[in-house]
C-alpha cells in the first residue's frame, strides 16, 4: 500500500494510520503501546517506520558446563520445547565434563566485485603484489580497532566464472575483535575499492561484508555417556539418525534447523544479527553438499561424541547489543566478556540442541514431549486462563488429542461443571 510520507510520521501517528486502515479496536492499539520495556524512542532510532515494539518469551537454559565454566544461558524463541531440551542435554553431558570449545579468530570476509577486466590473472597478481599498500588503506579507516589488535589483517584475490564472464573478487580478511563487524568491514571494502580498482584495470561494483565467515569458526565436543542417555540401544539409534542426516538434504535441513533453534535465540536475547548467523552457518554446512553442522562418533567405551563446527558471527558491542537494554542484560546474566566466549558458548548450545532433537528422534518420537509443551498454547488459545491452561493441557495430552477445538471443548465442560455447583 502507497503511504506517502509515512516514515516522516511519529510514532503515534504511524500507529493511528496503521489502525484506521487494519481496522484495529482501541485494546488492539493499546496491545501494541505497551509491549516492550525496549522504549519507543530507541526502537524507533534502530529501524524505520516503528509504530510498536513485539514480545518473545526470554527464558533461561540451565545446567551448561562449557570449558570449566557453568553458564546460564539466555533464549529469545517462541517455540516450545527447545529450552528444556537444551537444559537436559546439558545435564546428561556435565557428566562427561560438560562441553570443550574452540575458536579460530574474530575474522570477517569483505568482498569487493571487480567487473569489465580484461586480464583478471595479470589483476589477480598486481593485487596481491600491492597487498601492503591496500591493507594499510583499510586500516586508515578504524583507528580504534587498529589499537585493540584489530583491523585488516590480509587480503585474498579469486577469479570466479560467471555468466557474464570471469570476474575478480577480493577478500579484505578482517580481525574485527568483539564486534560483529559488518560496519566496520563494509566501511574498508568502500575505502579501498577504488584503489584496488585501478590496481586491476577494471571497475568496482558490490563491496559488502560475506556472511559464510569461514574464518570466524567455533567448535565444541561433547561425550554424552552410554548409561546416561539410555545405554548402547539409544547410541546406536542416535548414529543410524545422525547417518540420516549425513545422507539426506531434506533431513539435513531439518537437522540443521534444529541446531539452529538454539544458536539463533541466543543470538536474538543478546541483540546479534542472528539472520548473519544463519545465513553464515547453512553456508558453511552447504560448501561441499550441504551436511551436518554436527558429527557423532562412538569412543572405545561406547560412549557418543558429538562435534560441532560453524561460523558465528557474534559480538558484544555494536548494535542492539548496547541500544537494547534487555540484550545488555542478558548478556550479564551470560556472563561474557568477549565476543569469542560468546561464540564459544553459542556453539556448545547448538551441539546440546541437536543432541538432544536426536535422542528424542531415536526413542520416544520428536512429537511427545513437544506436545506436552505446545498443548498450553493451544490451551490459551481457547481461552483458558491461570490453572485451567494446566487443566485443558493435561487432559489433551492425556486424550492423544492436542487440537483448538477439543481444548475449547474441555474448557466448555468444566465451565459448566463450575457453574452447575
Amino acid at each position: 500500500m502507497r503511504l506517502p510520507g509515512f516514515y516522516n510520521l511519529s510514532v503515534e501517528e504511524r500507529l493511528i494510520k496503521v489502525a484506521e486502515i487494519a481496522k484495529l479496536d482501541e485494546e488492539e492499539v493499546k496491545l501494541i503501546k505497551s509491549s516492550s520495556k525496549l522504549p519507543l524512542e530507541i526502537a524507533n532510532r534502530m529501524i524505520e517506520n516503528v509504530i510498536g515494539t513485539f514480545e518473545l518469551p526470554l527464558a533461561i537454559a540451565t545446567n551448561f558446563l562449557i570449558d570449566g565454566k557453568d553458564y546460564l544461558i539466555p533464549m529469545v524463541i517462541e517455540e516450545p520445547s527447545v529450552v528444556a531440551a537444551a537444559s537436559n542435554a546439558a545435564k546428561m553431558a556435565r557428566e562427561g565434563g560438560g562441553f570443550f570449545t574452540d575458536f579460530t579468530a574474530p575474522l570477517m570476509i569483505g568482498q569487493i566485485q571487480l567487473v569489465d577486466i580484461k586480464n583478471p590473472y595479470l589483476a589477480k597478481f598486481e593485487i596481491l603484489k600491492n597487498k601492503e599498500e591496500i591493507i594499510s588503506k583499510a586500516n586508515e579507516c578504524d583507528p580504534i580497532l587498529l589499537k585493540l589488535g584489530g583491523g585488516c589483517k590480509d587480503l585474498e584475490v579469486r577469479i570466479i566464472d560467471t555468466i557474464f564472464g570471469k570476474i575478480v573478487v577480493v577478500h579484505l580478511l578482517v580481525d574485527v575483535r568483539d564486534a560483529m563487524g559488518a560496519n566496520a568491514v563494509n566501511t574498508m571494502c568502500e575505502k579501498v575499492a577504488p584503489i584496488i580498482a585501478r590496481i586491476a584495470g577494471g571497475r568496482a561494483l558490490l563491496r559488502i561484508i560475506s556472511n559464510l565467515a569461514v574464518y570466524r569458526l567455533a567448535r565444541a565436543k561433547a561425550v554424552f555417556r552410554k548409561e546416561v542417555i539410555g545405554g548402547e540401544e539409544v547410541v546406536d539409534g542416535i548414529m543410524k539418525a545422525y547417518a540420516f542426516a549425513e545422507a539426506d538434504p531434506f533431513r539435513c535441513a531439518t537437522h540443521n534447523k534444529g541446531i539452529m533453534n538454539g544458536i539463533s535465540a541466543l543470538m536474538i536475547a543478546t541483540g546479534n544479527d542472528f539472520r548473519a548467523v544463519e545465513a553464515g552457518a547453512h553456508g558453511y554446512s552447504a560448501i561441499n553438499g550441504y551436511k551436518p553442522l554436527t558429527k557423532y562418533e562412538v569412543d572405545k567405551k561406547g560412549d557418543l561424541v558429538g562435534f560441532i563446527e560453524l561460523p558465528i558471527q557474534a559480538g558484544v558491542i555494536g548494535g542492539a547489543t548496547q541500544t537494547n537494554p534487555i540484550a545488555r542484560i542478558c548478556l550479564k546474566i551470560l556472563g561474557v566478556k568477549s565476543g569469542e566466549e560468546l561464540a564459544r558458548v553459542a556453539a556448545a548450545l547448538g551441539l546440546a540442541q541437536n543432541f538432544a532433537a536426536l535422542r528424542a528422534l531415536a526413542t520416544e518420537g520428536i512429537q511427545r514431549g513437544h506436545m506436552e509443551l505446545h498443548a498450553r498454547n493451544i490451551a490459551i488459545m481457547a481461552g483458558a486462563k491461570g490453572k485451567e491452561i494446566d487443566i485443558v493441557a493435561e487432559k489433551m495430552v492425556r486424550d492423544g488429542k492436542v487440537r483448538l477445538d477439543y481444548a475449547k471443548e474441555i474448557l466448555e465442560k468444566m465451565k459448566s461443571s463450575q457453574s452447575s455447583c
